[in-house]
């Protein structure tokens, strides 16, 4: 259900500003919605896990926030970042 330190390294070399940069948004989303990515696999084969459930809504909530605060900060890095993760059709 979490992501490897490799996939999270990884994320943050593709969506960071800067080297060794993880407290940008854009980060921050993308590392969310790999793990919101790997939460709704494993409810494929768990549909019954509630307690996961809850923890999955708080991080869908979390990026939610975040996607807001960039959307109203800097619009050109909201859209580029929507675009490159796929979020909205």
């Amino acid at each position: 259900m979490s992501i490897t330190q490799e996939r999270k390294d990884a994320l943050v070399k593709e969506h960071g500003r800067e080297s060794g940069d993880t407290g940008s948004p854009e980060v921050q989303v993308a590392i969310l919605t790999e793990r919101i990515t790997n939460l709704t696999e494993h409810f494929k084969t768990h549909a019954k896990d509630n307690h996961s459930r809850r923890g999955l809504l708080l991080m869908v909530n979390k990026r939610r926030s975040l996607l807001d605060y960039l959307k109203k900060k800097d619009q050109g890095r909201y859209a580029d970042l929507i675009a490159k993760l796929g979020l909205r059709k």
